[in-house]
């Protein structure tokens, strides 16, 4: 008999064994450790519920002083850590945006977004010198609206008169009717970004993993930043990994993992943080940076999919119990390696393998799954961020459609979209030297002002030399 054969045996019998003792087999518990080893932290985050954290702090030269550095050459001086306390002020380390929007949403369905403050575009990441548009307008249908019989508008516009027999005029375009908005947000503030390096004290990256994955997903990317003299922590989720697995439900709700990852999110933070999300982890990082917007510098958001409110399908393959799950464990693990990977081989196994991904008890799957409960995360909850957003798509991902992160990219105020096509569902393990690079440039971009202060100069110049070139000038509408 071959080694599947015996798998699906072993497996079935458990799955019997399961159902007939009520008990969950293979569960996920931490391990035995009291003291941090190579970089591994278990953190209590509740009572009972410990979750294991990678935590990496590199070893950096201590900072100097302005006088110390003024007395050294030009090439000691780019060494110096420029966002130290002792340097100059956070002011004169980045650009400052201008982030305002209105976001109108209708009974109809539509949402409308205004752009009246500064975008930032642009259809690759090296954008150093990424346009800026002083205003544009996003308007969408909402995912989940449905076309239901409404009650007759109270203001019909009249249908138009025919003009008389003879005269022909060009008909006037068709205007759309619009009811009275059922939700209007207003934002208005201003934020700094700035680039984030390795050598900067006060910059942490966050990576939250998956359903069914685990921190060790993460093991080149953190190898890679650590290297770069990065401070990173990555957690197992509850039941993932190394961490406890409760047997309780409850304990796998969205609400209930993003108050674990919140408490790890405040016990590491620095002041400048940047979060990068891999799928179901993709809405940890949103909740988080709408919940602290001052800390959350920049966003990496992995295949996350589109920006919709989540709720558990109910005539999804997980709904089914435990043990009948845990039966079929060989036949979804198989699935997962053919829609998570661009190509099936001998390599992708051992990446699958070493990354501890789809390893979790069916109890665990099951309540993840039927725990994605979120209907606050719609699209006016994702246009409301002001943080920079970096999408990364693999093209052969089978779990989430290409349209769906291009629907993102639209209704975020400041998002680039890069499209890996040799990578899949699982990309930053299958191409992790362009995941690495893409996202290290990603850290280090910062906008450059410079075309809109120079805009400026020259429409003051317009204004003093002619009134009329002014006009025109600003009468000149900006589409989106």
């Amino acid at each position: 008999m071959s080694s599947q054969g015996n798998t699906m045996l072993t497996s079935i019998t458990e799955g019997i064994l399961c159902c007939l003792t009520g008990k969950t087999a293979n569960l996920v518990l931490p391990l035995e450790s009291s003291e941090p080893s190579d970089g591994f932290e278990y953190v209590e985050v509740k009572p009972g519920r410990v979750l294991r954290v990678r935590h990496i702090v590199p070893e950096r030269q201590p900072i100097e002083t302005e006088k110390q550095v003024a007395e050294k050459d030009n090439a000691d001086v780019d060494c110096y850590d420029k966002d130290s306390p002792e340097s100059n002020n956070d002011s004169d380390n980045g650009s400052i945006v201008h982030c305002k929007r209105k976001i109108t949403v209708y009974r109809n369905g539509q949402l409308v977004i205004e752009n009246l403050g500064d975008v930032l575009h642009s259809e690759i990441l090296q954008c150093q010198d990424g346009d800026l548009e002083p205003c544009s307008t996003v308007e969408v249908e909402l995912a989940d609206y449905k076309e239901v019989a409404s009650s007759p508008d109270p203001n019909p516009v009249p249908p138009p008169v025919p003009p008389p027999p003879g005269e022909h005029k060009p008909a006037p375009p068709p205007r759309r009717r619009r009811r009275k908005p059922k939700r209007t947000v207003l934002i208005d503030s201003k934020r700094m970004i700035s680039s984030c390096k390795g050598t900067h004290s006060d910059v942490a990256l966050f990576f939250v993993h998956g359903v069914g994955g685990s921190l060790d997903i993460w093991s080149s990317q953190l190898d890679f930043f650590s290297r770069l003299g990065y401070e990173v922590i990555a957690p197992d989720l509850a039941g993932h990994g190394a961490s406890t697995a409760p047997q309780i439900a409850a304990a796998y709700t969205f609400y209930a993992l993003a108050e674990d990852l919140r408490a790890i999110f405040k016990r590491y933070a620095r002041k400048r943080n940047i979060l990068i999300g891999h799928s179901y982890g993709v809405s940890f990082c949103t909740f988080l940076a709408h919940e602290y917007p001052d800390l959350v510098h920049k966003v990496v958001m992995i295949n996350g999919g589109g920006p919709t409110a989540l709720e558990p399908s109910l005539c999804s393959i997980f709904q089914l119990p435990s043990c009948v799950l845990h039966c079929l464990s060989p036949c979804l693990a198989w699935s997962f390696l053919k829609a998570g990977f661009a190509r099936q081989g001998a390599k992708e196994k051992q990446l699958l393998k070493q990354g501890n991904a789809f390893n979790v008890s069916p109890f665990v799957l099951r309540a993840m799954m039927s725990g994605q409960y979120w209907p606050e995360g719609d699209e006016v909850y994702h246009a409301e961020l002001t943080v920079p957003i970096l999408l990364v798509h693999g093209m052969c991902d089978k779990f989430v459609p290409m349209d769906e992160d291009q629907r993102m990219a639209e209704i975020l105020l400041f998002a680039f979209l890069k499209v890996i096509e040799e990578g899949s569902h699982m990309v930053m393990m299958e191409c992790p030297e362009t995941v690495n690079t893409l996202l290290h440039e990603f850290f280090l971009w910062e906008p450059d002002m410079s075309r809109k202060v120079s805009s400026k100069t020259d429409t003051e110049k317009a204004i003093a030399a002619s009134d009329t070139l002014h006009t025109l000038k600003n009468s000149k509408p900006v589409n989106k």
